[in-house]
This record gives C-alpha cells, sequence and structure tokens, in this order.
C-alpha cells in the first residue's frame, strides 16, 4: 500500500532548490544577507550572528581547509557538541568541497578511530583538549588525519599540547583562510559550484545497538530536498525562531539545518542539554525540535511540582488538566466547545496552562518530535495545556525527515503525512519502505549491508512495523526487531506499553519490557532523579540518595500502583506482572542510551539479564 501522493505543485516546488548545500547556503546568504542567521551564548549573554557575518567566517574556514590541501570529496570529522562553530565548521567543509564526517563528543577513543579510519578522514575539528586527546591516544590508527582543528583552543597554537603543527586553533585556520582568500578571492565559489547534486555530503555513523558503527552515505541532492520539502508544508516561515539544542552529529539536527537554509529563520544554538528550560526562557523561541525523552521529562516534572504544592494547589492542577483535556478531546473531534466549558478553560488556562506554556518561553507555536516514538498520552496532555507536539519520522538512512504531522492536519499516536515526492509502502509482512529523493546511497565499504536496506528499485526497509490510514497518515506500531512472542505464542510490541507507562507514572525516566519466549512480560524500570528528588521530600524521605529512595518500600509501593494502572490498558499476555527497579538511571555516558536518548535496548537487556531472568526464578 502506498500513501497518498502530494499535489504537483508541491512537488515542483521540492524540485526547484539548489544544486548543493554549499550553494543552497551562499543563496541564503545573497537573499537574507543582513538578516539574523543565528544566536549563541557568549558567557552569560546571547550574540546574534547575520547570514553575511556567518559567510564571512564560513569563507574563512573554507579557505583555510583548501588553503591545508583538502581536496574535492576528500572527508573532514566535526567531534564537537552542539554549538554555532559546529554549523561553521560543516558549511564550510561542504563550501570547500569535502564532506562532512559527524562525531559525536561522547564517542569512546577506539570508536573515534574506528570511524576516522573508515571514513578516510583527513582533518578533524574537535572541541576541546578532551577530544583532541583521544586523537592523539589513537594517532597511528588513523593516519589519514593530517591535522586537528582544535575549536576551544588558545589563539597561539599551544592547545593539547601541540608539539608540531598537526594541531591548530580554530582562529588560526581562519587566519590561514583570511591570507588565501586575499591571494585567491573566489576560491570558495569555484568550489561550491564545482559539487555535484549526487555527491557525498555527510558521512553520518549510526551508533547501534550492537557491533562497529555504520557509516550513512547521504547526497548533496538529500539534504537539498530535505530542506526545501520541509518548507513546502508551510510548517515555518522566515519570521520563526528555532531553538536548536539537538546533537549536530544527528541527522535530526542536520536536516532542521538545511530547513533553515531552504526558509532563513534564525536559529538559536546550545547544545547543553542541562541549559534547555533556562535557555527557553531567554530566547522565547517560536519552535523547537526534540527527542520524546525531553517532553516525557517536562511532563514528569510538571506533574510532579504541582503534586508537591498544597492539597489545594494540586486539585486546582487537576481540575484544571480535567477541564483542558474536555476541550482538547472538543477540538481534535471537531466538536463545539460550549460556553460553559469555554467559560471553564479560561479560568484554567490563567491558572495552570499559562504558567506551563511560560516554561517554554511563552511562544512556542509548536514542537517537533522526532528520533523515537513519542507516547500519545504525552502527546495529549501537553496538547490539553495547549501546546502542540507534531511527530515527525525518519531515518539516518533517509536523511532523517520522511513524515511529519502539519499543524492543520494531525493525529497523535500517528507520524504523519509523508513529505513532498517521498512515498511510503508496507510490505507483506507490515515492514514499513521508503523511497525518495532522501534516501541514502548506501553504507560506507558496506555492499551486503546496503543490499539489505536497499532493494533492487531503490525502497529503504526500515525495520519499523506500520500502517498507512485511508487518510495517508502514517502509524508505526514497532520495531520489527523489537517485536517478541510469549510462550503462549502471543505478539508483544514492547515500545506501545512503554509509551504507555511513561505517560501514567511522571516518576519514569526508562521502561524496557521484556518477556521473549516466557509466559509472561516483566519490565526493568528507572526513574528521573529530579522527580525522585521531589517525591521524597513529600514522603518523609528528604535528603536520602536516590539509592535508598528506590529502594523503599514506600517507592515499590508507589511503582506498583503505576504498573497496576498500566495493566488495566492492556490485554492479559502484554501486562506486566513483575519488575525491577535500577538503582540508578541509564545514561549516555555508560552506553545504555544513544546520544539521542534511545535506549539501546540489546545492550541494556544484556547487561541486566542476571536481574531481569531473577523475575522468573
Amino acid at each position: 500500500m502506498s500513501s497518498t501522493m502530494p499535489s504537483t505543485d508541491d512537488v515542483s516546488r521540492v524540485h526547484e532548490r539548489a544544486p548543493n548545500v554549499a550553494r543552497m547556503f551562499l543563496d541564503r546568504v545573497a537573499a537574507s544577507g543582513s538578516r539574523e542567521a543565528f544566536r549563541l551564548p557568549v558567557g552569560e549573554i546571547w550574540e546574534s550572528r547575520t547570514w553575511q557575518q556567518t559567510s564571512e567566517e564560513v569563507h574563512r574556514v573554507a579557505a583555510g581547509l583548501i588553503a591545508l590541501g583538502v581536496e574535492p570529496g576528500q572527508r573532514v570529522a566535526i567531534a564537537s557538541s552542539t554549538r554555532y562553530e559546529w554549523i561553521v565548521a560543516d558549511l564550510a567543509t561542504m563550501c570547500a568541497g569535502a564532506a562532512t564526517t559527524t562525531v559525536y563528543p561522547s564517542t569512546i577513543a577506539e570508536d573515534v578511530a574506528y570511524i576516522l579510519a573508515d571514513s578516510d578522514s583527513v582533518l578533524v575539528f574537535a572541541e576541546d583538549d578532551t577530544q583532541v586527546e583521544k586523537l592523539r591516544a589513537r594517532r597511528s590508527d588513523t593516519p589519514h588525519v593530517t591535522r586537528v582543528v582544535v575549536i576551544d583552543g588558545p589563539a597561539d597554537d599551544t592547545a593539547a599540547g601541540a608539539d608540531d603543527d598537526w594541531v591548530v586553533s580554530l582562529q588560526r585556520l581562519q587566519e590561514i583562510g583570511a591570507a588565501h582568500l586575499a591571494e585567491h578571492p573566489g576560491v570558495v565559489e569555484s568550489r561550491a559550484d564545482a559539487i555535484e547534486a549526487d555527491s557525498l555530503a555527510t558521512l553520518i555513523y549510526t551508533s547501534g545497538t550492537t557491533g562497529r558503527p555504520k557509516g550513512v552515505r547521504l547526497r548533496h541532492s538529500g539534504w537539498t530536498y530535505e530542506g526545501e520539502a520541509v518548507a513546502a508544508t508551510g510548517l515555518l516561515s522566515i519570521d520563526d525562531l528555532q531553538y536548536l539544542w539537538l546533537p549536530m552529529a544527528h541527522s535530526f539536527a542536520k536536516v532542521l539545518l538545511t530547513t533553515q537554509l531552504a526558509i532563513g529563520f534564525p536559529t538559536a544554538v546550545d547544545g547543553r542539554v542541562d541549559k534547555i528550560v533556562e535557555n527557553l526562557a531567554v530566547i522565547k523561541p517560536t519552535w523547537m525540535g526534540a527527542a520524546p525523552r525531553i517532553f516525557e521529562k517536562a511532563y514528569g516534572r510538571i506533574v510532579t511540582m504541582a503534586h508537591s504544592e498544597s492539597p489545594a494547589k494540586a486539585r486546582i492542577f487537576d481540575w484544571a488538566v480535567g477541564v483542558g483535556t474536555e476541550v482538547s478531546q472538543a477540538k481534535l473531534a471537531g466538536r463545539k466547545i460550549s460556553p460553559v466549558l469555554a467559560a471553564k478553560h479560561k479560568v484554567a488556562d490563567r491558572l495552570v496552562f499559562a504558567k506551563v506554556r511560560a516554561r517554554f518561553g511563552g511562544r512556542v507555536r509548536f514542537f517537533i518530535s522526532g528520533s523515537a516514538a513519542l507516547s500519545k498520552e504525552v502527546a495529549e496532555w501537553f496538547h490539553a495545556a495547549g501546546i502542540l507536539i507534531l511527530e515527525g519520522y525518519g531515518l539516518t538512512e533517509s536523511s532523517a525527515g520522511s513524515c511529519v504531522n502539519r499543524p492543520e492536519s494531525y493525529r497523535f499516536g500517528s507520524i504523519g503525512l509523508p513529505l513532498s515526492g517521498t512515498e511510503f509502502r508496507i510490505a507483506d509482512d507490515g515492514e514499513i519502505l521508503i523511497n525518495g529523493p532522501g534516501v541514502m546511497d548506501g553504507y560506507h565499504h558496506l555492499p551486503d549491508l546496503t543490499a539489505e536496506a536497499l532493494d533492487d528499485e531503490g525502497w529503504l526497509h526500515t525495520g519499523d512495523i506500520g500502517r498507512i490510514d485511508d487518510d495517508g497518515f502514517v502509524w508505526v506500531t514497532d520495531r520489527k526487531k523489537d517485536l517478541f512472542k510469549t510462550s503462549g505464542g502471543k505478539y508483544v510490541a514492547p515500545s506501545h506499553t512503554e509509551g504507555l507507562f511513561k505517560a501514567l507514572c511522571p516518576l519514569t525516566s526508562q521502561m524496557l519490557v521484556y518477556g521473549n519466549e516466557r509466559n509472561f512480560c516483566s519490565a526493568l524500570i528507572t526513574l528521573d532523579p529530579d522527580a525522585v528528588d521531589e517525591w521524597a521530600g513529600r514522603h518523609g524521605m528528604a535528603g536520602a540518595s536516590y539509592q535508598e529512595v528506590v529502594a523503599s518500600p514506600q517507592m515499590q509501593e508507589e511503582i506498583q500502583g503505576y504498573v497496576d494502572r498500566l495493566n488495566a490498558k492492556l490485554n492479559r499476555w502484554e501486562s506486566i506482572r513483575r519488575f525491577v527497579l535500577l538503582d540508578h538511571d541509564l545514561s549516555i555516558e555508560s552506553g545504555e542510551l544513544t546520544p539521542s536518548l534511545k535506549v539501546k535496548r540489546r545492550l541494556v537487556e544484556d547487561k541486566y539479564r542476571d536481574k531481569l531472568e531473577a523475575l522468573y526464578t
């Protein structure tokens, strides 16, 4: 079954695009030179960069790369957290005719060396001394790397123990570039104009759950298509303001960058996750992309804080949520809101919901959720509070953006409608297949795996199970590899259960459902540290450690209550008979979460198999 195809006007608009990302950027500068392009934190204040100012920096860095010998088609790696300099380095790499290799800053030295060697990267932008030391420790494994440019390095190039010219500062690279531009003023434009549409633009290495990461080869034409396809939805305008914190090494953030190039809105950039709430209040964006965990955590935080207030305030909060839910359901069903309900909602909004929206800056028109499944119930809760979360869908292998809900046409629980020019199909076994300009060339140096992912007609096999409804909305029910069968022969979709629980229990951080070939389902649960602290204060355990609170009979009873409520919503074979609470949360640093905050299911199952197996003893 295929999706409903977009209108001819939308398709034609998508195909009227720049031949490559470098040209796309230069065209945006020509059109919007004096407009604001980026905001970045400098100490305690935010500074702005216009498109023209950004272009000047990009030109100097690109010319510096050319002067250091970077050739068209070669790879340049970026090992850094999300920041303005990451974007400059990425744009400069492409303007120099090279391709960007992305490296998460949390990647261990061994895997960094593998990625650099597998990609044949010749130069690396490293964020700081920590990243440089990883490179220095495995220098013999990466002979192709001839230079390291350190972003947070001193101006005199004494960075990270630099005993030769192998490490230079970003400032020094710009000085080299400025000198090169003085002698060859048109060199950057010449390199940009020479890039073919199907040339490699980005190598993104998927974090994976087992084995070595795979390099996904993404073309310039894929990224320019993505930017223009999102623009064609009408979601955004040049007057919007984006707040960007997502890891730039992830395809979700990359597609947001090309969308910015296509439309021209400004973006405030800061990858520090612990600063999101604080920054939202200052920046006051009109939209933001995020992983579901951010919304789950915000939901849990708001609910637990409300219930930690006086009983009277907690009752007002719950009443307001009830009223907001009534209004939300009426809107979704297309029913008229009665004058009595409208009056109640006005009070509920003033007492509760306006304060909730203020936490996000007060100007957000919508959020876009991606990289993992968003709980339908969490999305509905935010809608009741007057905050719209539009879920989208895509894989690194499809340049991230393939499907998204729209502000005027959305269904909670679905991943929305395909982008113009992208087609969805459901295979006989229920697997979602994608075809379109954003689909990858293949996996770098891995022809056998490429053949498994891409069939002869160019359809990408996503590994997700789903359906397409009569209106063209696509629904994902679970990962094909995550589905399991109980010993009684019943199939279980774990992500469905996990999403329900996160919406029910505001204390939850993560849940992993287990039960393949077992006679019942069990679960591993972790709790959010901030929520645990607040809960402890309300239950006579203020000052107790996280481990003490989680292990307490009171907390075990609390979570059991939420599990009982969960089971009331499930079929008997799906219900959670037993669970174990870990004495710590899962983390990126421990390798249990991907940088986009998804649980590495197989790794976590293996790591805590003894605890899970004990539930069946």
